[in-house]
């Protein structure tokens, strides 16, 4: 897949390639070409699907600083299990592959290989406090190269905790007392916050103990582990005995504000700044801790625990061959290379529409419909709406046809495998959040979202644009729920209808997606984002679709946690909805603006009654 003679890549089909005008030096550019060298002198490793991956590394003051890198084929070299209270901790190799199952409605997952991660190699070095951190390079399915490893002596019941796979996260752990461990995120690379996103293996387990997990350094404030929300898990015994897959896991869930700054990693230099409806985060001094019991089922078990059901770059790949290799899909599926990323992974999009026809010639163009997902690495989520799309728009449905004779699918699967394969929460490998970059973009440093850009221009000239959806995914919310774009002032003859698909949306999909959860607002913060940006440019229909990493408060589904299974039916439920929105008879679309018109004429008549009724309070305490 990574040979880009089978793959175009989208410059060098039907796309004029821009100059871009060289500028003066910025953090970014330095930031750029700094990782450019360390990849350039890199050892050991090759080929394409390289991105680096943060050590976290410990002063000389703190902790000792250990180096380790299992392998299986070499003799002599133990892995570190944990470190105590005075030393630090790297994680042992894993070398398994799976593949997800749906679930039931309350999380539990079946299947006999799940998505347990391909290797990756990492190296990791002693650093004083006064030299640059080091790194080292992380590759789909891992080095020949390995180093040498440099054991600490271990308790045979000491649990192994390992997280040098794709996607894996987790910096380091620390056993406080043989049932209890303190486990600390690795932050986005190149950035010292951004810790939510977790993925990582324990070995070693003994069935019939409870353990007590605790990871130490989340930076959100606000989480839906207060709610109900719990973790997931995978035990590989359960799956092989069991056929049971991902799981929802723990008990005696605690999410809490930490009482200092004592965990690790230094958020100093930032100031407070509230979290807005799109995912950003509290910046400040403060970290937030996730504590939760354990008991595993079978002693000896390899266990692995994440905040999200892990979608890997390496499980894309694998989808995208098998609709390249099948001898029907690829009849209407074109797979192109978008551009490359900083480590050179490729950034693919899926073109999805049936074939031209004499008769589709004299009729008037298709519309293209834009759907991207995964720009935040760390919401998986995404991908599996993306992917129950992909399957419903590939497949061989009534509707499914009827969306392909009507419209072309442009769709970008992973606009950030960087940030995916090392772990990241929401940062590129630049550090910065590439869902504030559409509007003043840099070609070389955010390459996925300046391709993006121009492929939506190019489309918008050639044939327009239908709809733009970018998927995601949200950790303070319950439910899936729409943020569009209000046309009132831009464009006051489509008052409203920018709400019609939201509405229809949550028509057919009524236990999972909440119209009153969705917001048309276009706030100054956000006018980075794709969807506003997008909407700028011309595309009244441009949208952020959000899946809840929990569950639904709605109808029958209330109080349940997401399955893989709920992500996919989003997917598939959007086309479905997309065929209603685009019929050829309007009268679907009138009905629901007159509906829409009334809920909003109700509230409008709502606030002005609970002013009066604060103005009247407000006047009746003056008298008093």
């Amino acid at each position: 897949m990574n040979d880009a003679g089978e793959i175009l890549p989208y410059d060098e089909e039907n796309q004029t390639v821009h100059q871009v005008v060289e500028e003066s030096p910025t953090p970014e550019r330095e930031l750029v070409a700094m990782h450019l060298r360390k990849q350039a002198s890199a050892g050991g490793a090759s080929g394409e699907g390289n991105a680096e991956k943060q050590v976290e590394c410990s002063t000389a003051c703190d902790r000792e600083a250990v180096s380790s890198s299992p392998d299986s084929d070499r003799d002599g070299c133990q892995p570190l299990r944990h470190v105590d209270s005075t030393s630090s901790t790297n994680h042992n190799n894993n070398n398994s592959n799976n593949s997800d199952e749906s679930d039931d409605s309350d999380g539990e997952q079946t299947g006999s290989s799940p998505a347990v991660p391909a290797s990756m190699s990492k190296t990791t070095t002693n650093r004083t406090p006064d030299l640059c951190p080091q790194f080292s390079r992380s590759t789909v399915g891992g080095s020949k190269a390995q180093p040498a490893a440099h054991p600490t002596p271990l308790d045979p019941d000491d649990l192994v905790f390992e997280s040098r796979f794709e996607s894996g996260n987790l910096g380091r752990a620390i056993k406080i007392t043989p049932t209890y461990y303190e486990l600390y995120l690795r932050p986005d690379m190149y950035t010292n916050r951004h810790t939510q996103w977790f993925y990582f293996q324990v070995k070693n387990t003994k069935a019939k103990v409870v353990y007590r997990f605790s990871i130490i350094n989340l930076t959100k404030p606000d989480s839906l582990y207060k709610e109900g929300m719990r973790p997931l898990m995978y035990s590989t015994m359960d799956a092989e005995c069991n056929q049971v897959g991902w799981r929802r896991c723990g008990d005696n869930i605690a999410y809490f504000r930490n009482e200092d700054n004592s965990n690790g990693y230094n958020y100093s230099h930032y100031h407070h700044r509230p979290a807005d409806d799109d995912e950003d985060e509290y910046i400040g001094t403060s970290s937030f801790t996730l504590s939760f019991n354990i008991e595993f089922k079978y002693d000896g078990d390899t266990v692995y625990f994440a905040h999200s059901y892990p979608y890997t770059y390496s499980d894309l790949q694998d989808y995208l061959m098998c609709i390249q290799r099948n001898p029907v899909k690829s009849k209407f599926c074109k797979l192109r290379l978008l551009c490359r990323s900083l480590a050179g992974n490729n950034v693919y999009y899926l073109t999805v529409t049936a074939p031209t026809t004499h008769e589709d010639d004299n009729q008037k163009k298709k519309k293209a419909v834009i759907i991207t997902a995964r720009v935040h690495p760390g919401e998986s989520p995404s991908s599996w709406m993306m992917k129950g799309l992909m399957d419903f728009i590939t497949g061989d449905s009534y509707v499914a046809k009827k969306l392909r004779h009507k419209f072309i699918f442009k769709l970008v699967p992973m606009l950030n495998p960087d940030g995916v394969i090392v772990g990241n929460t929401r940062s590129s490998l630049t550090g910065r959040d590439l869902n504030r970059q559409y509007r003043t973009v840099i070609r070389e440093t955010y390459p996925s979202i300046w391709n993006t850009k121009a492929m939506i221009r190019r489309l918008m000239e050639d044939c327009g644009v239908a709809m733009y959806c970018d998927m995601h995914a949200h950790s303070r919310k319950h439910n899936v729920f729409i943020y569009g774009c209000e046309n009132l002032k831009r464009h006051p003859d489509r008052r409203l209808l920018e709400q019609v698909f939201p509405l229809m949306l949550h028509k057919n999909v009524a236990d999972k997606f909440s119209f009153e959860n969705c917001k048309f607002k276009v706030q100054k913060n956000k006018e980075g984002t794709g969807r506003i940006v997008v909407w700028v440019l011309g595309v009244t229909n441009s949208y952020t679709l959000e899946a809840s990493f929990g569950g639904s408060t709605m109808g029958g589904r209330a109080g349940t946690h997401f399955s893989t299974a709920d992500y996919e039916h989003i997917g598939r439920a959007y086309c479905e909805t997309l065929m209603d929105y685009y019929d050829d008879n309007p009268i679907k679309v009138n009905y629901y603006l007159r509906r829409i018109k009334k809920i909003r004429k109700r509230e409008k008549r709502l606030r002005k009654a609970q002013r009066t009724e604060q103005q009247e309070s407000f006047w009746w305490l003056n008298e008093s």
